[in-house]
C-alpha cells in the first residue's frame, strides 16, 4: 500500500474520519487486552504504532545478530506479510519464495530460523521445540498471543506518528500512548525532526541507516517497494553515490515484467545503473536480480551500549 498523504498532517478529511478511527482504536484495543502465551525462553518485541516501513526488521536482524554473539540461538517470529502462505510453518530460505513466504520473512530467514505465522504463539512453541533459546518477533506488537519480554517501539524519525490519529484517519495502528505503555523502550531511526524523545517515558535509543561506503561516487538509479522509499533514497545520497534518478514503489510492491523494464530503460537514459535494497531483491527473479545493483544498509546505533544494557536485564530477568 501507498501511505495517503494527509495522514501527515490534520485537516478536514482526518477530521471526518475519525469516528471510523474511534472504532478501529477500540476494536485494536480490545483484541490487545487478552494475556498471550509465556514461552519459557526470553521474548524480544520489535514493533511500531505506525502502519508503513519504520525499520523494523533492520533492527531485529541487529539484534538477532547480538544474541548470536551472546550464544543464545535466536529465531525470528514473522506474519510472513506479503507471502501467499497463511499455514504456520518454519521458513526454508533454500527453497521458499517471497510471493510464498514474504520478502521480510526470507531476509530473516537467511540470518537465522524464522517462522511465519498469524498466531505467534503458536510459531514460538514451534520454534522453541526447534531448540531456539530466544526469540525475535519482528512486528507483532499489536498481536496477544506471545508475552514479551521486552518490546521495542520503532519510530521513524523524519514522519514520526504523522497527525498523531488512528487508522483510517491518521497512520497510527492504536493510540500512541497505548503502544507506548506497552514497551520498555524506543528506538528512533534517523533524525527525530519532530523532536519525539522529548515527550516519550521510556529510554530512547537512536540510531541511522548507513550505506556502503564503496557506493561513493557512482552514478545510481534507485528504485525501491518499500515502506518509505526516501529512507532508502537519502542513504545513498549519504554515503556519496550520485543519485541520477528513483522510482519508487508502493510497500512489498510485486514487479511487473513491463515495471522492471521500465526502470532499466530510465537506468540506461541516465547512464546509470539500477540499485535496490536487499527486501526488493528478493521479489525480483534470478535474472532480474543479476542485472541490478543490491545494496544493503547497515544500522547504526548512537549509543550501542545503551543496548546492551537493555538486552542484559531482560534476559538476566527471563533466565
Amino acid at each position: 500500500m501507498r501511505t495517503p498523504g494527509f495522514w501527515q498532517t490534520d485537516g478536514i478529511l482526518p477530521r471526518l474520519l475519525a469516528p471510523f478511527a474511534f472504532l478501529y482504536a477500540a476494536t485494536t484495543a480490545r483484541r490487545i487486552a487478552h494475556p498471550g502465551w509465556r514461552a519459557p525462553v526470553p521474548v524480544i518485541c520489535i514493533g511500531n504504532a505506525t502502519a508503513g516501513g519504520t525499520g523494523k526488521t533492520t533492527v531485529a536482524l541487529d539484534i538477532g545478530a547480538r544474541l548470536t554473539a551472546r550464544r543464545l540461538t535466536p529465531a525470528f517470529l514473522t506474519r510472513g506479510y506479503g507471502g501467499d502462505a497463511s499455514q504456520t510453518r518454519r521458513i526454508d530460505p533454500t527453497r521458499d519464495t517471497a510471493r510464498a513466504a514474504g520478502d521480510e520473512a526470507l531476509l530473516l530467514a537467511a540470518v537465522a530460523p524464522t517462522y511465519a505465522g498469524a498466531n505467534r504463539a503458536a510459531i514460538a512453541r514451534m520454534a522453541v521445540e526447534w531448540g531456539a533459546q530466544s526469540l525475535i518477533m519482528d512486528d507483532g506488537l499489536q498481536n496477544p498471543t506471545l508475552a514479551k519480554d521486552l518490546a521495542f517501539l520503532v519510530i521513524d524519525g523524519p514522519t514520526g506518528f504523522g497527525n498523531g490519529r488512528v487508522i483510517p484517519a491518521g497512520p497510527l495502528r492504536e493510540a500512541a500512548a497505548a503502544a507506548i505503555g506497552r514497551c520498555q523502550a524506543a528506538v528512533i531511526i534517523g533524525p527525530d525532526a519532530h523532536n519525539i524523545a522529548a515527550t516519550l517515558p521510556i529510554p530512547t535509543l537512536h540510531a541511522h541507516l548507513r550505506s556502503p561506503a564503496d557506493i561513493a561516487g557512482q552514478r545510481l538509479y534507485a528504485f525501491a517497494g518499500i515502506g518509505r522509499p526516501a529512507k532508502f533514497f537519502d542513504s545513498l545520497t549519504a554515503a556519496g553515490a550520485d543519485l541520477a534518478g528513483t522510482k519508487a514503489f508502493p510497500d512489498h510492491h510485486r514487479f511487473a515484467p513491463r515495471e522492471f523494464d521500465a526502470v532499466l530503460r530510465e537506468s540506461r537514459r541516465f547512464g546509470a545503473d539500477p540499485a535496490t535494497t536487499q527486501k526488493d531483491a528478493v521479489r525480483l527473479t534470478p535474472s532480474q536480480r543479476a542485472q541490478v545493483r543490491v545494496i544493503g544498509v547497515d544500522l547504526v546505533w548512537d549509543d550501542p551500549a545503551a543496548l546492551e544494557t537493555l538486552l542484559d536485564s531482560v534476559l538476566k530477568r527471563a533466565r
